[in-house]
């Protein structure tokens, strides 16, 4: 590892990482930002995707359209006769530009912090559950696929309804997200158990 690499990677001795003044000269290269400011970035983003769009930010509408596509193509007819269908309109919609716009944000921000780890099995995983990799990508795509279909049945994800529906002060927005953190803490604590330092 080279100086500047060692220089971007200092921890201390209690395993908090320190700022480095690499970090301190180029914001992107830092492990992580305020969430104060993070936060008020968003609130901004928001209210440019209501003036700019007129439509509030999210993520999981773009695959529910393109579904809507995939299904309209391949068979017309059922989804000509499904209401769920019918709801949601067969487009490639901009709500593909903030997930793309996510996933590579988050990879040239991994890339810019020297932060960037292929962990495939995380060692809290192996701990509980072995280091099988089938076992962990079998369990992860099909959480994934869990939230999906929660999100796209309460009509909004952490963004839709997490993001833009609690800065407009709506209830549902701010009973899902109560709910959403809720259950996801419980679920921690079934895989993992209490919190100690071998599973930090």
């Amino acid at each position: 590892m080279g100086a500047a690499s060692a220089k971007r990677h200092c921890i201390c001795k209690s395993g908090i990482r320190k700022s480095t003044g690499t970090e301190m000269n180029n914001p992107l290269a830092k492990h992580a930002w305020s969430p104060y400011l993070v936060g008020a970035g968003i609130g901004v983003l928001s209210w440019f995707a209501f003036w700019s769009a007129d439509h509030p930010l999210g993520i999981t509408t773009a695959f529910e359209h393109t579904a809507a596509l995939g299904i309209q193509a391949v068979a017309p007819q059922f989804a000509e006769s499904n209401s769920y269908f019918q709801d949601n309109s067969p487009k490639i919609g901009w709500e593909w530009m903030l997930v793309v716009g996510v996933l590579l944000g988050s990879l040239l921000s991994s890339f810019a912090s020297g932060d960037r780890e292929r962990v495939v099995v995380p060692d809290m995983w192996r701990r509980r559950f072995g280091g099988s990799t089938a076992l962990r990508m079998s369990v992860a795509f099909f959480a994934a696929g869990l939230m999906m279909f929660g999100a796209r049945l309460a009509k909004g994800c952490t963004s839709g309804h997490g993001i833009s529906g609690t800065l407009q002060l709506a209830a549902s927005s701010w009973v899902f997200s109560i709910t959403f953190f809720t259950v996801a803490i419980v679920t921690a604590f079934l895989l993992y158990g209490r919190r100690t330092s071998e599973n930090v």
